[in-house]
């Protein structure tokens, strides 16, 4: 079969593994710019570590307003790294629905979790990783890694294509580091409610595809949005 293009299949994030829908880097990372004249300093390049959870807690900073103290506040205050070029020390989480599936804690990412896309769609066509699978990193079906995570170095290895050793030393002390960090998360964590669990007969499933072909439309309900429940 012929691979359906790159804009169908996740995109491209140039040397970055795989593309959208993924947890691999080219999934998940993203360059950021931010811009005020006399406030940060121009042509400056920051390796920080940021989150779109991020933007509230700098904007109540930059606002003089302080965060609510009645629950945990996810995201940081970056304004010290937007002024002066400061880096913060945290840990970046990558879900895929409610399923953690990385973590990174600076230049190193572990995988407790892979997965591309299901077999029944890459067979179909859909590929999240054209010309860059990964044997046992890019896996079609959900393997799990909790008991020995799969660590790269981003640093050395952007793509992640090389596990570092289990054997290592390296291996050892991050496993250490990263196993402390997860079991700290999974204890604070409260689950929420997805934003997005809204449906609607309305624009559901009243028109399959080539219906205008046939004459065979199915007029639509009106509109009425409801609370549901439905995987991310």
């Amino acid at each position: 079969f012929s691979p359906v293009p790159f804009s169908s299949s996740g995109g491209s994030n140039g040397p970055f593994l795989c593309g959208k829908e993924t947890t691999f880097e080219g999934g998940m990372r993203e360059p950021a710019i931010a811009w005020w004249p006399g406030k940060i300093p121009a042509g400056t390049v920051s390796y920080q570590l940021g989150s779109v959870m991020d933007l509230f807690s700098t904007s109540l900073s930059l606002a003089g307003v302080l965060p609510p103290d009645d629950r945990v506040i996810d995201g940081l205050d970056l304004s010290p790294v937007l002024f002066n070029n400061l880096l913060l020390e945290r840990p970046i989480f990558y879900y895929r629905g409610n399923q953690m599936m990385a973590v990174r804690i600076g230049q190193y990412k572990a995988h407790y979790w892979t997965w591309s896309n299901s077999w029944e769609e890459f067979k179909k066509g859909v590929n999240f990783c054209p010309g860059q699978e990964v044997p046992g990193v890019t896996t079609h079906t959900q393997e799990e890694h909790t008991l020995q995570p799969l660590i790269f170095h981003l640093g050395q290895d952007p793509g992640e294509r090389y596990p570092i050793s289990v054997l290592s030393k390296e291996y050892r002390d991050v496993f250490r580091q990263v196993t402390e960090v997860v079991k700290q998360h999974q204890k604070d964590l409260i689950p929420g409610m997805p934003q997005l669990n809204m449906c609607d007969l309305a624009v559901m499933n009243w028109s399959p595809a080539g219906c205008e072909k046939l004459g065979k439309c199915l007029q639509p309900p009106e509109s009425n949005p409801y609370k549901c429940d439905w995987p991310h």
